[in-house]
């Protein structure tokens, strides 16, 4: 009888140990990530971070369907076509530094266009050579700083388009 339970226990835990390592994860849109609450890079240790706090299974399991995993070396490579900038106009005023980016730095990236869309929060969405939405991410505290080194590293050249 103890062997039988031995094995169940062993069974039970093989099965478990993807789901805990988040490799049979199913992966959500951008979109419905937004929908749900996480918004830009969330990386999955992040996730595994928030379930140490958080008893809630259901939001865990969201996180992990959203996150990026944490390989540098794949998250460095990724480049994208363009991108928009979104932003309320009207909220504008509460972003100084998006204001100096757009007036000042934007023409530096001729693939990066400025959409108002109203009572959007402050927000980059990448896009892949189709122009197809790829990845949103929020920017609401970015420095203008942040958003330049952001865009250097993840937008193709104008030459490379």
């Amino acid at each position: 009888m103890g062997f039988l339970i031995y094995i169940y226990t062993i069974v039970t835990l093989l099965a478990l140990v993807p789901l805990a390592l988040g490799t049979t994860k199913e992966q959500l849109s951008s979109r419905e990530c937004e929908d749900l609450g996480f918004t830009g890079l969330a990386l999955c240790s992040d996730c595994n971070t928030l379930s140490e706090y958080v008893k809630d299974q259901q939001l865990v399991s969201d996180c992990l369907k959203c996150c990026t995993e944490d390989s540098d070396d794949s998250m460095s490579k990724i480049t994208y076509s363009g991108a928009l900038l979104e932003v309320c106009m009207r909220k504008l005023v509460f972003y100084p530094e998006l204001v100096g980016f757009i007036e000042e730095e934007k023409d530096q990236f001729p693939s990066v266009k400025v959409q108002y869309v109203f009572n959007s929060p402050p927000k980059l969405i990448m896009l892949d050579d189709a122009g197809q939405q790829k990845e949103t991410i929020r920017i609401d505290n970015w420095k203008r700083e942040h958003v330049l080194q952001f865009l250097r590293e993840k937008v193709k050249a104008a030459s490379a388009i």
